[in-house]
């Protein structure tokens, strides 16, 4: 299977109109409040350091640049085609390589994971704004590329950032700046129950190893100056162990 037309067009749209600068999209937080946050969770659960990172979701490749840094080879892969472009404009010095993947689409991800073998896999945000039929399959394809020896480090907004972002986006002055272009195109984050996430990754066949709640930082902020945090979930996830 593959993502619905419009979903697609929802991202390519999404990406196409935001901003270049650095902090211009509302999600694309500095890697200190990130990737650096989250990789002090995941690093004892990472049993092989020397696999291959795949960075699903990408976007236009700020964590993956950051990743690169500590890990090789670092893969991002994203949706949409526009936003992979845009990584690859932004981080050209190679230490990072960038791909358009549908994460939805077995048999290219299984392509991907014949080509890199098995992998430790980030996921920030992927998983939670995917259409309802495509969860599933996302996850599925995170099984699949951390096979039987990586891990995967997943953070999701939990149910209570919709409330959040509810009342960001009925504020007086409407939604703020850079929260109303996720909307404008049609994307719905926060959409997963607490406990249907779990049970995507079972239904993967995979275990989850650790997990904890942290808040999403965003670039956004509030009238008074405060940084907006979105309720979170993270976990690590692995193959479960062999007898």
């Amino acid at each position: 299977m593959s993502v619905s037309n419009g979903y697609r067009n929802a991202w390519e749209g999404f990406w196409r109109d935001a901003p270049h600068e650095a902090g211009a999209v509302i999600w694309d937080a500095e890697p200190a409040l990130t990737a650096s946050v989250h990789l002090a969770l995941f690093d004892p659960h990472l049993t092989d350091r020397a696999l291959p990172f795949v960075d699903l979701g990408c976007g236009n490749g700020t964590q993956t640049r950051f990743l690169a840094d500590r890990f090789t080879p670092v893969l991002g892969v994203d949706l949409s085609a526009t936003a992979v472009e845009r990584a690859r404009a932004r981080y050209p010095d190679g230490r990072a390589e960038f791909e358009q993947l549908d994460a939805t689409d077995e048999r290219a991800v299984r392509r991907l994971h014949a080509r890199l073998g098995d992998a430790n896999v980030y996921v920030r945000g992927v998983i939670h704004q995917s259409e309802p039929a495509d969860r599933q399959p996302v996850t599925d394809a995170i099984a699949t590329l951390v096979g039987a020896r990586g891990r995967a480090f997943v953070v999701e907004l939990s149910e209570a950032a919709k409330a959040v972002l509810g009342g960001l986006a009925q504020g007086p002055a409407g939604p703020p700046a850079k929260l109303r272009p996720v909307f404008d195109h049609g994307l719905t984050p926060a959409e997963v129950a607490d406990s249907a996430l779990l049970e995507l990754f079972r239904t993967a066949g995979l275990a989850i190893l650790a997990s904890g709640e942290l808040p999403l930082l965003t670039t956004e902020f509030t009238a008074d100056g405060s940084r907006i945090e979105l309720p979170a979930h993270w976990l690590v996830a692995g193959a479960p162990e062999r007898d």
